[in-house]
């Protein structure tokens, strides 16, 4: 969609759009400029034109598949039919896609023969229902195991957060990546609360069970392919159904009262509160299975050669009575040890690459885990001798106990790599600072650079971080360049199709 050109919209007559969801039922990077298009007064009347809809989403989040809804929406507003019966997939996707795509070609194939277009459909999309040619065998569907070399805590002993720095190897695999791209790494679930949802459920951990189209013992599958930490409102549904557990049937048909019951929750914990007998099959059928974590790769293959890093915050917090850590960050932060096995594959993410020209400066905004890319970029950047200049803007709670990678930044900052660091320790004094308040105060050089080509990179939280850095950028180039709100957000727009403005944000 970043590559389309919204305009040529009122020239197409068949039109299918798959599009994934993010953050507060907020359209990904990519898909921003078409859909702020078609919303907008600019979009062109669409009487006759044929569309089919398909969202891809995450069902624990609130506005789930809304993008998609809003697309389907805006465009039959215009005029626009919809051919083919929307589908709105969970993160187990991969099950129902090739129907979905069979299904929309099945009806726009007559439409387009008859209208003399194409003497032929085929039903291809990168990601969906072609499989993109690669050096390596190893992808989502078969993931390379990949031997952990290293996991060593890189914020002090009494930071508030546990960040792990964690080394891959990738011999033998043939994998490749680029800096920017990221790991899905496949995790398993901890054998201690396996044990106990088994027990709370009176269940035996050797009974037979179907996944798929392979049969595997209980525990085993519980351990290795079913979702226990993430929760969401279709397993409260499908548990009240196979146990008959009448609070929770309530519950489940009270959309609002389901996500204020899961927020905060594991699914670990709602067995915990409501433990039932259940046959085998039925508490399988009743989760989904295990999704991969991606996280950004914090290395270069340039530098670390069959290798690759990671920069992985461990997710933990107290709540109804008990400790509890995330799936992905548990399993890969506190239980994997030095030479364990890991599932892995390599997710490219062409929306986040380094200029195309190595003299191209380069302002990167990485808080907290998100210096995880910009460490792959300044170590990219170093060994292709690139001579373009780079700017960090970092964050964190406190200096002694929170700068992530601080050796390595200041040995870049003495080389010379690193043209300029400004970091914000927003815990260090009285009143709190964080990246977008020292974006603020380098206003005038940081819209120098933009206007000397730079190009301007964010990494991190999306919710708040990005937002923040995003206003930020509005009020230096409004200040700076003396312009109103609608021109500031003009001059960024410009700068995202251009691809000179890139997020990867989480």
């Amino acid at each position: 969609m970043a590559d389309y050109k919204p305009n040529q919209l009122k020239n197409d007559k068949y039109v299918a759009i798959v599009v994934s969801t993010y953050g507060e039922g907020e359209p990904p990077e990519p898909a921003e400029k078409l859909y702020e298009f078609v919303g907008s007064k600019k979009a062109p009347k669409l009487d006759g034109v044929k569309v089919a809809v398909m969202g891809l989403g995450d069902s624990s989040y609130e506005f789930f598949c809304q993008t998609a809804i809003d697309f389907e929406q805006r465009l039959t507003k215009l005029g626009a039919d919809v051919i083919h019966e929307r589908a709105l997939l969970d993160v187990d996707y991969d099950d129902h896609t090739d129907g979905w795509i069979t299904g929309a070609v099945d009806k726009f194939e007559p439409e387009l023969k008859a209208a003399g277009e194409v003497s032929n459909v085929v039903p291809m999309m990168p990601g969906l229902g072609a499989v993109a040619p690669a050096a390596s065998k190893y992808n989502k569907k078969n993931p390379f195991t990949a031997e952990v070399s290293v996991v060593q805590k890189i914020t002090g002993r009494d930071s508030t957060k546990d960040v792990r720095h964690i080394e891959i190897s990738l011999e033998g695999s043939g994998l490749t990546y680029r800096a920017g791209d990221a790991l899905g790494v496949y995790f398993e679930n901890d054998p201690k609360d396996v044990d106990e949802v088994l027990g709370l459920l009176k269940l035996d951990g050797a009974a037979k069970v179907t996944l798929g189209e392979s049969e595997k013992d209980l525990r085993v599958a519980l351990l290795e392919d079913l979702e226990l930490t993430q929760s969401y409102p279709g397993f409260v549904e499908r548990y009240a159904e196979a146990t008959g557990i009448e609070a929770l049937a309530k519950l489940s048909g009270d959309k609002t009262a389901t996500r204020d019951y899961i927020e905060g929750r594991q699914i670990y914990d709602i067995i915990r509160e409501h433990p039932s007998a259940i046959k085998p099959q039925a508490i399988v059928d009743a989760l989904r299975k295990i999704q991969p974590r991606l996280n950004s790769i914090a290395s270069s293959q340039q530098e670390v050669d069959e290798e690759v890093h990671l920069t992985l915050g461990v997710i933990e917090y107290n709540a109804f009575g008990r400790e509890h850590l995330g799936g992905a960050s548990g399993f890969l932060g506190r239980r994997m040890e030095e030479g364990g096995d890991l599932r892995v594959f390599v997710e490219s993410n062409d929306n986040f690459r380094l200029p195309e020209s190595g003299e191209t400066p380069v302002i990167m905004v990485g808080p907290g885990t998100g210096i995880a890319p910009f460490r792959a970029f300044l170590q990219d950047r170093d060994a292709s001798g690139a001579e373009g200049k780079n700017w960090l803007f970092f964050g964190n709670p406190h200096f002694t106990q929170d700068f992530l990678y601080q050796v390595e930044l200041q040995v870049y900052l003495k080389s010379g790599l690193l043209s300029k660091l400004n970091v914000a320790f927003s815990r260090d004094q009285a009143e709190k600072v964080y990246v977008q308040h020292k974006i603020l105060e380098q206003g005038e050089e940081l819209y120098r650079w933009l206007e000397e080509g730079a190009h301007f990179y964010v990494c991190g939280d999306a919710a708040r971080m990005a937002k923040d850095v995003h206003k930020a950028l509005i009020e230096v180039i409004k200040t700076q360049a003396g312009v109103d709100q609608d021109t500031a957000e003009a001059y960024l727009t410009k700068l995202r199709d251009e691809k000179r403005y890139q997020k990867d944000v989480y």
